[in-house]
């Protein structure tokens, strides 16, 4: 009997379910080819339409990979490969959506960079420093766009949390951020900014967990509070 549309969305869901718990529990390890469609869809007594379906979906999650010629893999199930969706969606979102996921990005950011305080290393540091003086050199919004990017990744990389630094790095939207540094130029603002990073910078290199919470938290509210006025005016 054929499915209908409800019917084939329920049982491609039930299809996705059963290989997350294949792999869950180890009968599918990281790096390692699944079976054939056909061979997956008898064992799990699934339509291959459905099967196809969840495959497809699992793929895009980066849950499961392609291979031309060879088949379909378990990935690495690396935190970054998992959470890539996170940077679609910060692109595309909009207005209170928008402030929302700063809301979010405020909390982890400071968490990240209270972390990073107390875990950087001295090369860690010299990174950030580098980014923070080449940022304080120009007063291009693309070479500071590039530099602020790659300030804030050195600090979520210090922090020394995978899955952290994967998720900052879906919060934290390039477009968005572009549109920020704009904004900011208009506004006159890089001098308000440029002393923002440069007392995150003061706590790690003091290695001070609060400081540097609190360092981060002012940076981002102020991106914040210019979003909320953007969308007020």
């Amino acid at each position: 009997m054929e499915e209908t549309a409800p019917q084939k969305g329920t049982v491609t869901q039930r299809a996705i379910e059963r290989i997350t718990a294949m792999i869950r529990e180890g009968e599918l390890e990281p790096g390692e080819r699944l079976p054939t469609e056909r061979d997956l869809a008898v064992r799990l007594g699934i339509s291959r339409s459905s099967m196809r379906e969840a495959i497809r979906a699992l793929t895009v999650l980066g849950v499961l990979e392609a291979r031309h010629g060879s088949g379909i893999y378990v990935t690495r199930l690396e935190a970054g490969d998992l959470l890539e969706t996170f940077g679609v969606v910060a692109d595309l979102s909009r207005g209170q959506r928008l402030v929302e996921l700063l809301e979010v990005r405020r909390v982890l950011e400071s968490t990240a960079t209270a972390l990073a305080a107390a875990r950087i290393t001295p090369d860690g540091l010299a990174k950030v420093e580098k980014h923070l003086a080449a940022m304080d050199a120009t007063d291009d919004p693309e070479e500071i766009l590039a530099h602020d990017l790659a300030f804030h990744r050195e600090i979520a990389a210090a922090a020394d949390n995978e899955t952290m630094a994967a998720i900052l790095e879906g919060l934290s939207s390039r477009t968005f951020r572009a549109r920020v540094w704009r904004g900011y130029q208009e506004e006159g603002a890089f001098a308000r900014t440029r002393c923002e990073h440069a007392a995150i910078h003061r706590a790690l290199a003091a290695r001070d967990p609060e400081a540097a919470r609190a360092a981060a938290a002012t940076h981002v509210g102020a991106v914040e509070e210019w979003l909320r006025s953007r969308l007020r005016g």
